[in-house]
């Protein structure tokens, strides 16, 4: 195994020069710290991350605990932590707890035990005691995605309460009269919110959700294909003129289940999304939708994390991101 020793040896330098070279820990003469990169390249020496972490007491790594990687949007939000990790000097680790409850605890044991220098949570059924006790954690930072308020540092999508209000104005504007909702579980914090937020736009208005106008399903393609066929086999007459489905992935497959029974989109049914994911621009018609910037919250969460650790600036309580409104085929004008 080549050594630090080896790579001094090579270039006829001290063992110092070669460990200022590798770290960048004080200035070396551009004629010796090329003799050292080229012993470096000729004997294929690797530093021992296991040797730099004892010495300087971090990893240069950071972990992610996720609720799920398939899901499009969360996808985007990794990439985002990833990207902005990986521009300065840090690499990722991610852990996804298919939202069981002991994966999470579990995983976050496994990443302390690594000695990971920080923590990026976005967990989606995570109880505000978790987060609680999440923001009691003094071994590392952590910064969580979309958490209680005033629980642990965080980084939000604007506010799902305001995206959803967001909507019910869009389309009670455009006169749309038998608005349905299609939403996940109604324990997800984010589901909840962006009804509650649509339910005040309605309410502005003088209108109330109907007793029927709430689809409940899986959070997933399938479960929106599930309510699609749902509000497909109802009477014509009672089919709502437009669906607001609380997420991206529960819209695409709404529309399949409408598609299937012939119905039209948007003529004879409006359909409006949540995230903004990259497969919304190509669904037919592409899908009008509330952006959440994803990448730039993962970003956004990693930059806050890597500037407390490389300056010592305090972790921001919150950093909020604007969303909005994109329009695309789906609603009719």
């Amino acid at each position: 195994m080549v050594t630090i020793k080896d790579v001094a040896r090579r270039a006829n330098v001290s063992f110092t020069t070669v460990s200022h070279v590798i770290n960048n820990t004080r200035p070396v003469s551009a004629e010796a710290a090329s003799r050292v990169n080229a012993a470096i390249a000729d004997l294929a020496y690797y530093p021992s991350d296991v040797a730099r972490a004892l010495q300087s007491k971090r990893t240069r790594t950071i972990g992610m605990i996720v609720t799920t990687t398939s899901n499009p949007f969360f996808g985007e939000v990794i990439r985002g932590v990833e990207k902005a990790s990986f521009d300065q000097g840090y690499t990722l680790v991610i852990c996804n707890t298919d939202d069981v409850a002991q994966h999470l605890v579990a995983y976050m044991r496994m990443l302390f035990a690594k000695r990971v220098d920080a923590v990026v949570v976005m967990t989606t059924n995570a109880s505000p005691e978790f987060f609680r006790r999440l923001g009691q954690i003094r071994r590392v930072p952590v910064v969580a995605i979309d958490a209680p308020a005033n629980t642990v540092p965080s980084v939000f999508s604007d506010d799902s309460l305001r995206g959803g209000e967001q909507v019910g104005h869009y389309l009670l504007d455009r006169g749309f009269e038998r608005i349905a909702i299609v939403s996940g579980p109604e324990s997800h914090p984010r589901m909840r919110e962006r009804q509650r937020g649509f339910e005040m736009a309605l309410r502005a208005h003088g209108r109330e959700l109907g007793p029927d106008s709430v689809v409940r399903t899986a959070l997933t393609m399938d479960g929106g294909l599930a309510a699609g066929r749902e509000l497909a086999a109802r009477p014509r007459e009672t089919l709502p003129d437009a669906v607001f489905a609380l997420s991206d992935v529960l819209a695409i497959g709404l529309m399949h289940g409408l598609h299937e029974a012939g119905i039209a989109i948007p003529g004879d049914v409006s359909v409006i999304g949540y995230d903004d994911i990259e497969m919304a621009a190509h669904t037919f018609p592409p899908l009008t939708t509330v952006r959440q910037p994803a990448a730039e919250i993962g970003a956004a969460a990693a930059r806050a994390v890597i500037e407390f650790l490389d300056t010592g600036a305090p972790l921001p309580r919150s950093v909020m991101l604007e969303s909005h409104l994109v329009l695309r085929g789906t609603v009719r004008g």
